[in-house]
């Protein structure tokens, strides 16, 4: 018998490569226009606005909106700081703000969650919204039972809500769901939370090379090498 009742997991790092999928997208769009970009440089910007648009809800000075909307705002500012904003048409600023329901699953990923799957349900836990994850998972092949997270608790993590209503809403109590992530803050939140807590580290998420979250920041409950080896220990 597994040991949790469910499985909820951050995406964006820790099942999806999202720097590169949103790279691949920014390349695209701006070599259709005949443009230069150093994409990569692109897609880390727009990350950057990613928490300080999601603070202002946060902190309660604005209503919940979805991630979705957010990506659009973040790009737009991206593309004022660097000038660019009037390049682009508004069909082809929502085409590009569909990069994040592009983003390629880690190698380990798609066979990591069909195997726990058979243990277990599992759903992403992420501040996407829930048409981004379905869309994500669609593209990537990514075999999620259900979707919960941000969007059914209308705020966004570490909120300490987004974990215990996306338990609640799979049926269980905080500590019978394990929450799994390759960044150590989500899961410093989590166990607050009441949730269990499950890492393997993801070196290559801010690039090849780039120094990033290698290992555990604290004992968490199942400490694995990758997805694979994660279902492996949850069973």
């Amino acid at each position: 018998m597994a040991r949790y009742g469910a499985a909820i997991f951050d995406v964006f790092g820790t099942v999806v490569d999202w720097r590169s999928g949103v790279a691949t997208e920014v390349s695209r769009m701006y070599e259709a226009k005949g443009l230069d970009v150093d994409a990569e440089a692109f897609a880390d910007e727009w990350r950057g606005e990613y928490q300080p648009a999601m603070n202002k809800i946060r902190s309660g000075n604005r209503g919940y909106v979805a991630l979705d909307t957010l990506h659009r705002e973040n790009l737009e500012v991206v593309l004022t700081r660097r000038d660019q904003l009037g390049l682009f048409s508004n069909d082809e600023l929502a085409e590009l703000n569909h990069a994040w329901e592009k983003l390629p699953p880690w190698e380990d990923a798609p066979q990591g969650l069909a195997d726990l799957k058979q243990v277990m349900p599992v759903a992403p836990c992420s501040n996407g919204s829930i048409a981004l994850m379905t869309r994500l998972a669609r593209f990537g092949g990514l075999s999620w039972d259900c979707v919960v997270g941000a969007e059914i608790a209308q705020g966004y993590k570490p909120d300490p809500k987004v974990y215990q209503r996306s338990a609640a809403a799979l049926g269980f109590a905080p500590d019978e769901v394990v929450m799994v992530a390759t960044h150590n803050n989500d899961l410093a939140a989590a166990r607050d939370a009441g949730l269990a807590t499950a890492y393997f580290p993801r070196p290559d998420e801010l690039g090849v090379g780039v120094k990033t979250e290698l290992v555990p920041a604290q004992d968490w409950d199942v400490i694995a090498k990758n997805m694979i080896d994660l279902a492996q220990k949850l069973a």
